[in-house]
């Protein structure tokens, strides 16, 4: 277990624990609607605001997981090998340099928000929007921290498949 792993564990967990605290605030928000007649849009956007960190956040856990959705028609029947050579082209060419494009796409809008301090443009909404948009630029930050440790485990995965196989001529 290295420290990519570990901080992605911590940030996977602490993220999936939003999820049942969404719950809890969506049926807060639809008893107070029932009982009182009246919601909270800052309850609303808490709500949203959550599934966006759970969604931004988690990436790069279920990546390191490896539950990302996949069409392993050919990837299943792989060997270990061709897996790690698969995976670690896909970290070099795909994952990162669409993290890196998404943190410089996302910049602007970022640097806007954080600049004139964005609150929510609803009545009553939650302030410092700005923290939210940070997450646009913590995002692809995760994802090439795993993409790293992709690629080191995989190089790792390759030459111990390739040290054993010509160890093991069987």
């Amino acid at each position: 277990m290295n420290v990519f792993d570990n901080l992605s564990r911590f940030v996977g967990h602490s993220v999936a624990w939003l999820t049942l605290l969404m719950i809890v605030f969506s049926l807060l928000n639809i008893l107070s609607s029932w009982l009182f007649n009246s919601s909270s849009i800052a309850i609303q956007e808490s709500v949203t605001w959550m599934h966006g960190f759970n969604f931004l956040l988690a990436i790069a856990y279920t990546l390191n997981k490896n539950d990302h959705v996949r069409v392993d028609i050919f990837y299943a029947k792989m060997s270990f090998k061709n897996k790690a050579l698969v995976d670690l082209i896909g970290s070099l060419f795909l994952l990162t340099p669409t993290a890196l494009f998404i943190a410089w796409a996302s910049w602007p809008a970022f640097y806007l928000s954080w600049r004139v301090s964005e609150v929510s443009p609803e009545p009553g909404g939650l302030p410092m929007l700005f923290v939210l948009k940070a997450l646009l630029l913590l995002m692809p930050l995760l994802l090439i921290m795993e993409a790293i440790n992709q690629i080191i485990k995989n190089i790792q995965l390759i030459i111990k498949e390739t040290h054993n196989a010509t160890r093991d001529p069987n």
